[in-house]
């Protein structure tokens, strides 16, 4: 037993080192703390205890990887260990399809919620909202739950059933929802023509083809309009993605000027993405539409286009979810997610627990009254236990739409976009006489 224990105890010393010096940090050995090899021999004397004294007879792996998910855990909300299994997960969510109840949830004060539900799923379709708590999963607690361990329980093969049982703010006891899993196939990019010259273009998350699909659904719209005389880019509920669909679909719209750039502690993630004249971007006015539901890639996009005065944002301030997150692969099929950067828009300014700023703020309101809609419970990246500070947080320390619909009286902040497009046209025309 002590020498399975000691070959361990070397795999999880060499893994340790792997991230303490790299493989984006510094080699120098003369850099790690002495205290980090007084905490390792202190772990491996306690593992050692537990694997020889415990009640029952434990299984070492399990250990290890529960002491790496831990070690993890507590550096932010986005981080995390995935066994082989979660990372084939990871890569299956990224191509769009995957059997699920469609929804993006997180943890917020070590409660399992929902960020956003995916339009035309079997969440969405059962009135599960942006801000409901999980509580239980097939009756079981969620409490202590990691997220990936919640998508694991949430997701299985298509018609096979899962309980939930929500709580949401004014409900007076949790409530149980049924759902049937089906294929959540996204189809990230949604478009549709008003007034026969106004373009909407929806996208619901950033994937691997949502760049190409964009730029599909531009001519597709440029085509039916006669002519194009304004678009709307709905990013509103939008979680984010991959970032180089991000820079794709913001390259899509600017002929000119910076789009993002990265910094982290390490010079390899220090970049800068600067946007080309590729000769078919649209040149009539834009508005974006965004609220708090709006993260991660669907913020850099809003950046870019206000940094640069291609759009207007309206809606409400976006979620503020500005850091990297590098996926590195491990020897037995594992992966790390690791924040190792954060993003500035154009104009440096830092997203994380920020957000956007809409240029113009129009909150969404119910129909038939004049009271805010519940947007407004959306949690934010700054709510998020563990989150890493903003610039601002740290100087002072020093010192929806729900859905698309052709009904635009449903959607306040859409009509107020497809106004605004109206009178820029007859502004426009004005100014000429």
């Amino acid at each position: 037993m002590n020498t399975l224990f000691g070959k361990k105890t070397l795999i999880l010393l060499a893994f340790l080192a792997l991230l303490i010096l790299g493989p984006y940090g510094d080699s120098r050995v003369s850099a790690i703390d002495r205290t980090t090899y007084k905490g390792l021999k202190t772990f491996s004397e306690v593992l050692d205890m537990v694997d020889k004294n415990y009640v029952e007879p434990v299984e070492t792996d399990k250990l290890l990887q529960g002491a790496i998910n831990g070690m993890i855990k507590s550096l932010d909300p986005h981080s995390s260990f995935m066994t082989a299994e979660m990372y084939k997960e990871l890569e299956v969510e990224t191509r769009g399809s995957f059997g699920g109840i469609g929804i993006e949830i997180t943890l917020q004060k070590d409660v399992l919620t929902v960020v956003s539900p995916i339009e035309d799923t079997p969440a969405y379709n059962a009135g599960v909202k942006a801000g409901d708590q999980i509580v239980r999963i097939n009756g079981k607690s969620t409490k202590d739950i990691t997220v990936l361990d919640a998508v694991k329980q949430l997701r299985g093969p298509k018609d096979t059933k899962v309980t939930i049982t929500i709580l949401r703010e004014g409900m007076a006891k949790p409530k149980d929802v049924e759902l049937t899993r089906s294929i959540i196939s996204i189809k990230s990019v949604k478009s549709r023509v008003y007034d026969d010259h106004i373009g909407y273009i929806r996208i619901s998350a950033f994937q691997e083809r949502t760049g190409d699909d964009l730029k599909k659904t531009l001519r597709e719209i440029e085509a039916k309009a006669r002519p194009l005389k304004g678009i709307v880019l709905d990013m509103r509920n939008n979680p984010g993605g991959l970032l180089h669909q991000s820079v794709e679909v913001s390259d899509a719209f600017l002929k000119s000027g910076n789009i993002v750039s990265t910094r982290g502690r390490a010079k390899g993630m220090e970049s800068k993405t600067v946007a080309k004249d590729n000769g078919d971007e649209p040149i009539c006015p834009m508005v974006v539409l965004v609220n708090e539901g709006t993260a991660s890639a669907a913020e850099i996009v809003s950046g870019a286009l206000q940094d640069n005065g291609r759009a207007v944002i309206i809606g409400t301030q976006t979620f503020g979810k500005g850091s990297v997150q590098t996926v590195i692969p491990l020897e037995d099929g594992a992966a790390l997610k690791l924040t190792t950067a954060r993003y500035y828009t154009p104009k440096g300014r830092s997203i994380q627990a920020e957000g956007i700023t809409p240029d113009i703020v129009i909150k969404q309101i119910r129909p038939g009254d004049e009271k805010e809609d519940a947007d407004h419970a959306l949690l934010r990246e700054k709510d998020l236990k563990g989150h890493i500070k903003s610039p601002k947080e740290n100087d002072a320390k020093a010192e929806e739409p729900k859905k698309e619909t052709d009904n635009l009286d449903r959607d306040s902040q859409l009509k107020n976009a497809i106004d605004i497009l109206k009178s820029w046209d007859i502004l426009k025309k004005n100014s000429k006489g």
